[in-house]
């Protein structure tokens, strides 16, 4: 599985909180600090996707 964050993020922390293996805070928003979502934390990068304010995290 892949994750990517686009532009749209406001930077409001949530999906660092719910899954920071996975998620970092930038400069100005939110990134991604993995190339492939390991199995163990799909579930948690799918809850952070869906709980994300502003869609801004895509799950391929």
């Amino acid at each position: 599985m892949k994750v990517r964050i686009e532009e749209t993020c406001t930077a409001c922390g949530l999906c660092v909180d719910t899954c920071p293996k996975v998620f970092d805070m930038g400069d100005e928003f939110a990134e991604v600090i993995v190339d492939e979502v390991p199995a163990d934390l799909a579930d948690l990068v799918k809850q952070a996707a869906e709980e994300c304010p502003v869609e801004a995290i895509i799950v391929e």
